[in-house]
């Protein structure tokens, strides 16, 4: 088959979106070979992280023609180029697809959240009116869409009256770097670079309100002090709020921030933490709490949204609006040698389901059982 993917993301972004859209583009070119993906783009960072991924022998990058107007190019002048070069299927990677392009060539969508939807205090109007956009027409016309998660799976239905049938689950994976234990070298090494205490509880994501931190400050003053606390994570107002309620808890000692890590950095910083807590409010699936799992740090989430997908049935979930049962469960999972080994091995066991092969395989069925639908 001849596969065309909305590459924006992947050809430009280095983080999120981005890598989401190379790791499944990668696996598909490893685990099928034989087919073609073909990534158009309106333009493309240079960056040797992504010019590596163009190298690949099946993967091609399509950027638009000479004289096309790039800002609006891959949302309304890009099916021509696709029926030229006789793509099978369209996949929208990012919640949408191009306008009118249902009629030339089949279509696959990937809706990861509509938390625009469920939060919209936490978007301007412009942004949220065109996600929403985007998402609705996406959900309405593409021949099949893909959740991330159940969780996202329901909210399509609640917010677009989507058929169910017409939406498969299939989640997400993590790089491959978080999913093998790096050597005690590079984590020493790791360490010292960034001055990371023995013991530390550990957060990753952007600083804000929905990723709720202001609740592990809250409990953190009832946690063991011998356990710091390490953020990584892009800063936005929201951060605030944090350091202002960081010096009125006096714990201005026991909370490090990190940002712009160099991502090779990550899994050894995700290794060296005692414990991984991720209270947010809604996620469309979770890929921190699976990169720490991979890790065999134990996880202690968040209750609301597909958190529990993500960690499985061995990690612990509290009420993200309850800093007590927080700095409980803390408290628990450090002073319990058996429960967090426990924690470690089975969550390892656990994220073996969201390993490449098989998401790969998953997205290749989805994909020829609508080539079938067609004949």
């Amino acid at each position: 088959m001849n596969i065309g993917f909305d590459g924006k993301r992947a050809a430009n972004n280095l983080t999120g979106l981005g890598n989401y859209s190379r790791s499944l583009i990668l696996q598909l070119s490893e685990f099928f070979h034989q087919d073609h993906y073909f990534v158009y783009t309106p333009k493309i960072k240079a960056d040797k992280q992504i010019s590596s991924f163009f190298e690949k022998e099946n993967i091609h990058l399509e950027l638009p023609p000479k004289f096309a107007f790039r800002p609006l190019w891959r949302t309304f002048g890009i099916k021509e180029q696709l029926v030229k070069d006789h793509i099978d299927i369209f996949h929208g990677l990012s919640n949408e697809i191009p306008v009118g392009i249902s009629n030339a060539v089949k279509t696959v969508v990937t809706i990861h959240d509509l938390i625009y939807l469920r939060f919209p205090q936490h978007y301007k109007f412009i942004d949220r009116t065109i996600y929403n956009l985007k998402s609705e027409y996406a959900c309405k016309h593409a021949d099949q869409i893909i959740a991330i998660s159940e969780q996202t799976k329901k909210d399509i239905i609640e917010y677009y009256q989507t058929d169910p049938s017409k939406i498969q689950v299939i989640y997400q994976t993590c790089d491959e770097s978080f999913k093998h234990i790096v050597s005690n070298r590079i984590k020493s090494n790791v360490r010292t670079t960034y001055n990371l205490p023995e013991k530390y509880l550990l957060n990753v994501g952007t600083i804000e309100p929905r990723k709720n931190l202001l609740l592990i400050i809250q409990a953190l003053k009832t946690v063991d002090p011998a356990y710091k606390l390490v953020v990584v994570g892009r800063q936005q107002a929201y951060a605030q709020q944090v350091h202002a309620e960081i010096k009125r808890q006096g714990l201005s000692e026991r909370v490090i921030f990190l940002k712009d890590i160099p991502f090779t950095d990550l899994p050894s910083i995700y290794q060296l933490a005692s414990l991984f807590v991720y209270p947010s409010f809604y996620e469309g699936f979770g890929i921190p709490i699976i990169e720490a799992l991979y890790g065999k740090v134990p996880v202690i989430a968040a209750t609301g949204s597909c958190l529990e997908e993500a960690g499985g049935p061995d990690s612990i979930y509290i009420h993200p609006n309850d800093p007590s049962a927080l700095s409980e469960a803390i408290n628990k999972v450090l002073h319990n040698e058996a429960l967090s080994t426990q924690m470690k091995e089975k969550g390892l066991l656990y994220v073996q389901k969201f390993n490449a092969y098989t998401l790969a395989h998953q997205l290749m069925d989805c994909y020829t059982n609508i080539t079938l639908a067609v004949k």
